[in-house]
């Protein structure tokens, strides 16, 4: 790039087309929404770079000089040029986009989220495509803030500062076992909780390890026997054993929709967390984003 395109900005351009072609400071000045002293500054500053006049002041009007004459049609094209540039960057149409969306969640909440978001989108954008990573394997907050990550869907709170945030849904914990398990009566007894063994899905920074942390603070002894990463193979573990574990209500309804499975309010008061959709700064007026993150509130977001 010349030092003179560095030196000249887009608004003094702007003055000068809209100068050249009103022929009238006051009325460009009215044009651009502008004071008459801004107007005659921007078009000094631009005289100073170019080394001309640009325009004479007659009778008639603000004259332009022959370099005028040669710039004024080619600068208006380019700004068009930039102008329609912008706007088709600008907008977006789901229905022809292929656009490949990325969301960061947990395993969990791959399998509240992704069955009706991939419904939806096969509805509303077919041509579009989602990826998804964990939020634990990455630095999320890297990851978003240089726009390899569109939106982060769970309970996040390390996500504050240049983030945005809409809360989509509260969610409880519950234990979760086979039927026919010893807590599987009305009965059952916060002692009942503490003999039984119990799996641990290992998941810091989230709302399950926040769980995790506020049944120990609570001072539950657990006999924990198996700790996993994740939540896959958790289900059809339960079946088949006499381990309890904690877990979302949501995923815990899944589960005994699929296995011989049953669970009960949780023995702690752990509070309810907030599910919530996240996304950076840089992409909140993204309009491929905006449209996402509508798509995602309107199916999952709570009334």
């Amino acid at each position: 790039m010349s030092q003179l395109s560095q030196t000249i900005d887009l608004n003094l351009l702007r003055v000068f087309v809209q100068v050249y072609q009103d022929r009238r400071v006051s009325l460009a000045a009215e044009h651009l929404e502008l004071s008459q002293p801004a107007v005659s500054s921007a078009l000094n500053r631009l005289r100073a770079v170019l080394g001309d006049k640009l325009f004479v002041a007659t009778p008639r009007g603000m004259q332009p000089t022959p370099l005028a004459d040669e710039l004024a049609p080619r600068v208006a094209h380019a700004l068009a040029h930039l102008g329609d540039v912008l706007t088709s960057t600008l907008q977006f149409d789901a229905a022809t986009s292929r656009r490949q969306f990325v969301l960061a969640m947990t395993d969990i909440g791959e399998f509240h989220f992704l069955p009706r978001l991939m419904e939806a989108l096969s509805a509303e954008a077919p041509g579009a495509s989602i990826a998804t990573l964990r939020n634990t394997a990455v630095n999320l907050r890297f990851e978003m803030e240089t726009g390899k990550v569109d939106l982060a869907l769970g309970y996040l709170p390390d996500l504050t500062s240049d983030f945005h945030r809409r809360v989509l849904f509260a969610q409880r914990y519950v234990c979760l076992f086979r039927k026919g398990h010893p807590l599987d009566r009305p009965d059952a007894a916060l002692a009942d909780y503490e003999s039984a063994e119990h799996a641990v899905v290992v998941s810091a920074g989230t709302g399950h390890g926040r769980a995790d942390e506020l049944i120990e603070r609570a001072g539950l002894r657990r006999r924990i026997r198996l700790r996993v990463p994740h939540f896959v193979a958790l289900a059809d573990v339960l079946e088949t054993s006499d381990l309890v574990a904690t877990v979302p209500e949501a995923f815990a309804l899944r589960s005994v929709r699929h296995f011989a499975l049953a669970f009960r309010p949780h023995p702690v008061e752990l509070p309810p967390i907030e599910i919530s959709l996240y996304w950076h700064a840089k992409a909140h007026r993204d309009p491929a984003i905006c449209w996402l993150r509508d798509l995602v509130a309107r199916r999952f977001a709570a009334p």
